[in-house]
């Protein structure tokens, strides 16, 4: 595995752990597994007019699992639930199609684009972000 899929950045947002935890008061709550890898993510939401309220994770993964949900921990809470899959569909356009993020994309999704060159590694990054859209659909 090459080193620069563990940058600093990556590290950093994953021993940060924005948002990790539960919201014994979430209505709004979402799985994901990737058999493949073991990796498990819970993803708890609180929405108050169409905004993310509150926000927290729970990841049994690897760190760029971790990092990702970090992302989401720390930007996801007081934004709009459209900004929210607008930035998850960057990640995954990002990823699945070789896209460059938009600008007005949350600046700590940029970490991510040396995952690009892992198409096996592209299910660690969005699991978090699968896992936030189940919620926000509930």
């Amino acid at each position: 595995m090459s080193d620069e899929l563990y940058q600093e950045a990556i590290v950093a947002l994953a021993k940060a752990a924005h948002g990790a935890g539960k919201l014994d008061s979430a209505k709004r709550r979402a799985t994901v597994d990737n058999p493949l890898c073991g990796d498990r993510v819970t993803v708890e939401v609180i929405l108050a007019n169409d905004r993310v309220a509150a926000l927290r994770h729970g990841v049994k993964g690897c760190l760029l699992c971790k990092a990702a949900a970090s992302v989401l921990g720390l930007r996801a809470p007081n934004a709009a639930k459209a900004e929210l899959l607008a930035n998850a569909a960057a990640v995954d356009a990002m990823l699945d199609g070789g896209k460059p993020l938009p600008l007005d994309a949350w600046p700590e999704l940029a970490a991510f684009q040396p995952v690009r060159r892992h198409k096996s590694r592209f299910e660690c990054v969005k699991l978090p972000f699968q896992a936030a859209r189940q919620a926000l659909n509930d």
